[in-house]
């Protein structure tokens, strides 16, 4: 490609990157990596700029993946390793963000996915970007038709939760920002059944009838949820574990318990 190679840091296309990157440009979410990018690309998101290094279309993947941004009208910008050094948000940087539109995240989009014996995930004030992303993957591999975060939770968006999703959150529905009381209104509105994880509870997480439609209610990791809100979910569980251990990482916990719904899920559609 004939086009000039980007030396300074103080581009406006890289410092409108960096601003993306760092949270602070409202309605674009920043996106790195060869997977993330092709996962963007297939989930036909509004890609408007693309970075790269020079190398990176040297390779037939890559010459590939900027030949179809470059069809779907995405702007170009080459930067030297340097500039793109200033730029990632990796330790490894493999040569290529792009900016693009954010996915609608409102309730509207919930609304439209729901079918049949739905299942949501609702995070509630997760602070870690990483287990959020995780949680979504798993959520999508599950069979979940959904997810709501509420106010207080890491963003799902964010470069590190969406390394963390690895291209599920460009897939699944997400509301994000509720209340923990419109969440739960809204599963109530809907016919969802609430059900949160509590230490404290009588009954297993394999005990829970996950054929019927269902909303997983998981708290924050320090603090998990409080009784307040545990008293707003029409059901508890837990995971049964031996002592010592007394909890799992809340990604962790989220795997067991939607593969033991996907597993009854399963179980009835065979039937």
């Amino acid at each position: 490609m004939n086009e000039s190679v980007i030396t300074s840091r103080d581009n406006e296309g890289v410092r409108r990157a960096r601003r993306v990157r760092d949270g602070k440009a409202d309605g674009e979410i920043f996106i790195e990596g060869v997977r993330l990018c092709e996962e963007a690309a297939r989930a036909r998101l509004h890609i408007r700029d693309v970075i790269r290094t020079e190398d990176f279309s040297r390779e037939e993947r890559g010459a590939r993946l900027l030949s179809e941004l470059k069809r779907e009208g995405a702007r170009l910008l080459c930067v030297s390793e340097k500039v793109f050094a200033s730029l990632s948000d990796t330790k490894t940087p493999q040569g290529i963000v792009v900016i693009a539109e954010r996915p609608e995240t409102d309730a509207s989009v919930l609304d439209e996915a729901l079918s049949g014996a739905a299942l949501i995930v609702i995070l509630h004030r997760l602070n870690n970007p990483s287990n959020a992303g995780a949680i979504v993957r798993t959520a999508e591999a599950a069979g979940a038709s959904g997810i709501i975060t509420t106010v207080g939770t890491t963003d799902l968006f964010s470069p590190k939760a969406l390394r963390g999703a690895m291209g599920s959150s460009f897939r699944l529905p997400v509301w994000a920002g509720a209340s923990f009381e419109q969440s739960i209104e809204w599963c109530r509105e809907r016919g969802l059944r609430t059900v949160c994880a509590d230490l404290r509870a009588t009954r297993a997480h394999t005990e829970i009838d996950w054929t019927e439609p269902r909303a997983l209610v998981l708290g924050s990791e320090a603090h998990g949820l409080s009784a307040d809100e545990i008293a707003q979910a029409d059901e508890a569980l837990l995971i049964p574990m031996r002592p010592p251990v007394e909890s799992l990482n809340v990604a962790v916990a989220a795997a067991i318990i939607l593969y033991e719904a996907a597993r009854q899920r399963a179980g009835v559609r065979r039937q």
